[in-house]
């Protein structure tokens, strides 16, 4: 025999922590969980879930128990394998307190590799928009070891590195053009300077200087 699901003022309650290693101590990915959860759930039970910070839970009314304890397994089920969802770059950000320009640049050179690609559908529009997604024990490493801090701190020595390197281009092509201004200017006076109609200056610029 099923026991019977707990009532409150006349509604079915029933209730699921979300644990930090499900949320990562993010509310972003707290409600990430959430929108899973409910993307799960028949149409009929969808406005029936909602969530904070630390659960989620699940109320109706006491005459539909058959549809109360269908969506509880529904949300029993997902949470499950909650531990395991990918992290998408929302929460990802937010976990790891990171901006987009960094996320996009350590997920390019390899930082914060990739664990495949998801495609959803916005709501409203027709078109699909596909992101990376992450591992979540991949992003709960890289917090617990403070990587962030450590990429920051490469990223900084490598933009003065840079910064340098373009001075000492500049500086060096500077100087390349300053030199060969300096001899054009030189030819440009010679011949400038020479007699028009001296004889023989044709042949005395081919031979150089009398020794």
């Amino acid at each position: 025999m099923k026991t019977k699901p707990p009532e409150i003022d006349g509604e079915l309650i029933r209730t699921w922590p979300l644990t930090y290693p499900a949320t990562l101590g993010s509310s972003v990915r707290a409600k990430g969980i959430f929108l899973e959860v409910r993307a799960r759930l028949p149409e009929a039970a969808k406005r029936s879930i909602k969530f904070t910070s630390t659960e989620l839970a699940l109320r109706m009314p006491v005459d539909v128990e058959r549809e109360f304890r269908a969506a509880s397994d529904v949300v029993a089920k997902v949470l499950q394998g909650v531990e395991t969802l990918p992290v998408i770059p929302r929460e990802v950000q937010d976990i790891l307190a990171i901006t987009a320009t960094e996320r996009h640049r350590w997920l390019k050179d390899g930082r914060l590799p990739s664990a495949g690609t998801r495609t959803v559908k916005l709501r409203g529009r027709a078109k699909k928009i596909t992101f990376h997604v992450f591992d979540p024990q991949l992003v709960e490493d890289v917090l617990d070891r403070d990587l962030v801090t450590n990429w920051r701190e490469e990223d900084a020595a490598t933009a003065a590195e840079n910064r340098r390197r373009a001075v000492w281009k500049a500086k060096t092509s500077s100087s390349v053009k300053t030199v060969g201004e300096a001899e054009s200017s030189l030819t440009k006076s010679i011949d400038e300077n020479a007699a028009p109609g001296l004889a023989g200056w044709e042949e005395f610029a081919r031979h150089g200087l009398l020794r």
